[in-house]
């Protein structure tokens, strides 16, 4: 069970996510890390826990704006990263990669069309896309009204096709909730997607949470507000180390 802790990046800071609620993010106050520099804060992390992969969201290219250039890069030579930045198009994959990072993430908060992930696929075909099923409540957020009218199964089984292997259930409504993670919907789509490594965002509260969606199946769990407020912490994460993986359904 993989456990990547979660950089939230939003005006040079890393912030507190809260719901998926971007005008409410401040910056982030840690038990482990004073400040909210990200560098700080994903060497803090490592250091405390000895993780070695990190996810990184750009809220304000997200959101349209500058990618943060630098701060990528310098968070790429602390840990194997995956970005989340909104990128859709093959030159910004490959400006990533370029700047250091182990994968890029494709949300479906910001992918137009189905037709846009194959296009990646077709002339990016060994590149390290990692898909993520943007949520809330539930119901895929994507500004394709064809994907946006479905649940989390049938846009899946619309896009895995696209020539993915690895996808992020990444529930906003959750995210900095302490409502706990939706283990009922990793188990779901674990039985119908046996073949996808699935990474479960938002929610997740404690070593319960983690141990029962590794019980549900999923592959690893993004997290941050467990890890900085101290709800999770290098014991725990032992503990969760010396627990069997389940059995592939």
């Amino acid at each position: 069970m993989r456990v990547i802790p979660v950089i939230d990046l939003k005006s040079g800071a890393a912030v507190h996510a809260v719901r998926g609620e971007r005008e409410r993010y401040r910056p982030m106050r840690s038990k482990i890390v004073t400040g909210s520099d990200p560098v700080r804060v994903a060497r803090a992390v490592r250091e405390a826990f000895g993780f070695d992969e990190l996810y990184v969201a750009d809220l304000d290219a997200i959101a349209g704006g500058s990618l943060h250039r630098e701060v990528v890069a310098a968070l790429a030579r602390e840990a194997c990263l995956m970005v989340d930045c909104g990128v859709t198009e093959v030159a910004a994959v490959r400006a990533l990669l370029e700047l250091g990072a182990a994968r890029v993430v494709i949300g479906t908060e910001t992918l137009a069309a189905q037709a846009a992930l194959e296009r990646l696929r077709a002339e990016l075909a060994d590149a390290p896309l990692l898909l993520s099923l943007d949520l809330r409540g539930g119901r895929t957020l994507s500004p394709d009204a064809g994907l946006a009218r479905l649940g989390a199964a049938e846009a899946l089984a619309r896009l895995a096709p696209c020539g993915v292997r690895e996808v992020i259930l990444l529930d906003l409504a959750r995210v900095g909730s302490g409502s706990g993670p939706d283990v009922a919907l990793v188990r779901e789509l674990r039985a119908r997607f046996p073949e996808l490594d699935l990474l479960a965002g938002g929610g997740v509260r404690d070593l319960a949470d983690l141990r029962a969606l590794a019980d549900a199946g999923a592959a690893g769990a993004l997290v941050a507000t467990a890890l900085h407020g101290g709800a999770i912490g290098p014991e725990e994460m032992r503990a969760l180390s010396r627990q069997p993986s389940p059995s592939a359904p």
